[in-house]
């Protein structure tokens, strides 16, 4: 395993350093400081062939002013808060309403996805770190934070979370890249197979915000548990996906108990490539990419809708109002310590 770090810009007048981790059998993955973000992926296909799996842009600008969070650290919390507010302790918090009346990824100028993190390489990857004040966004707590991401001779690609509290306060992180497995230039994920553990899923309201009830997928077209193609019913007349306009919510994993297990499988018909995502969180947002607008990414791509998707793993949205869903509730007794692993065979 490498490490080598290069400029790859400014932000508000602080370096962007970019840093590739490369493996003996030639993957790489480019993770950058502003928003200890995934930038590129180059992964073999079955004849050998490195192609880079993930959207991305070529600048730092177009991450700041284009882009959908792509490849990015979401926090403190990633997904959606309804009514922008929750409750902890007897004190009401209020977060800001970016998404109607509701918040979704912490804030839009100041969550962790657009800060410049901290870097520092280690023996097999780098780790990003930074430190955010209480009531920064609304969110009680002084924090620390850090996120690892490590590359192994097994063609994992590991993400490894740590938060701490001086206050208890809601902490649920997420990576927010955007896969595509026949290359970050091609234009649709419908011929992907997507397997998911999970028998059940959060239905949601107008907003995306779940109503707290846990359904079974069975006999629906969320239903994942055997290999499916995305496209086979993705326009569906079906209640929960016009709601997200297709694929866009929380499932439900099977046998959680914050052991690291396999979550799902992800493989790619014409490239051969197959992505096995694993991690210690009781969810996962499926989303695929139905409110992607056309516009220019790296390499002169152009990314459409559904041209790529997102599998975030984390605890449930809303959780923070929903006491009946696993909690996000991280503070001075309880540390916050995540890991999710994509990894990839053909």
């Amino acid at each position: 395993m490498s490490v080598e770090k290069n400029l790859f810009g400014q932000c508000k007048g602080q370096e962007v350093i970019l840093y590739s981790l490369t493996n003996s059998k030639g993957m790489r993955a480019d993770v950058m400081n502003l928003g200890a973000t995934l930038v590129n992926l180059l992964v073999p296909d079955a004849a050998g062939n490195l192609t880079d799996v993930v959207t991305g842009y070529d600048n730092v600008e177009d991450y700041i002013e284009v882009s959908p969070n792509f490849g990015s650290t979401v926090g403190p919390n990633a997904n959606r808060i309804g009514n922008a507010s929750f409750t902890l302790e007897g004190i009401t918090y209020k977060l800001e309403a970016n998404v109607g009346v509701n918040n979704l990824h912490s804030h839009k100028t100041l969550g962790y996805q657009l800060r410049v993190w901290n870097g520092q390489e280690n023996d097999n990857g780098v780790t990003f770190s930074l430190e955010d004040k209480d009531g920064s966004m609304g969110f009680p707590g002084n924090k620390k934070v850090s996120v690892t991401y490590s590359l192994t001779e097994e063609n994992e690609l590991r993400i490894e979370y740590c938060g701490e509290s001086d206050k208890n306060t809601i902490i649920n992180m997420t990576n927010h890249a955007y896969f595509n497995l026949s290359g970050h230039q091609d234009q649709s994920i419908c011929d992907h197979i997507l397997t998911l553990h999970a028998s059940h899923y959060t239905p949601v309201f107008e907003g995306s915000i779940p109503t707290g009830e846990i359904a079974q997928v069975a006999g629906t077209p969320m239903d994942f548990t055997e290999p499916r193609r995305i496209g086979d019913r993705i326009d569906d007349d079906f209640e929960q996906l016009k709601l997200g306009l297709g694929y866009d919510h929380n499932w439900v994993i099977d046998g959680a108990d914050g052991s690291l297990k396999e979550i799902a499988r992800l493989k790619d018909p014409r490239s051969g490539r197959c992505m096995i995502t694993y991690t210690d969180l009781p969810g996962v947002q499926f989303y695929a990419g139905n409110m992607i607008t056309e516009h220019q990414g790296k390499e002169n791509a152009t990314y459409i809708r559904r041209c790529a998707l997102c599998l975030e793993t984390q605890y449930f949205p809303d959780s923070a109002n929903k006491p009946q869903f696993p909690s996000a509730v991280f503070g001075p007794s309880r540390p916050y310590r995540s890991t999710t692993v994509y990894r990839f065979e053909v």
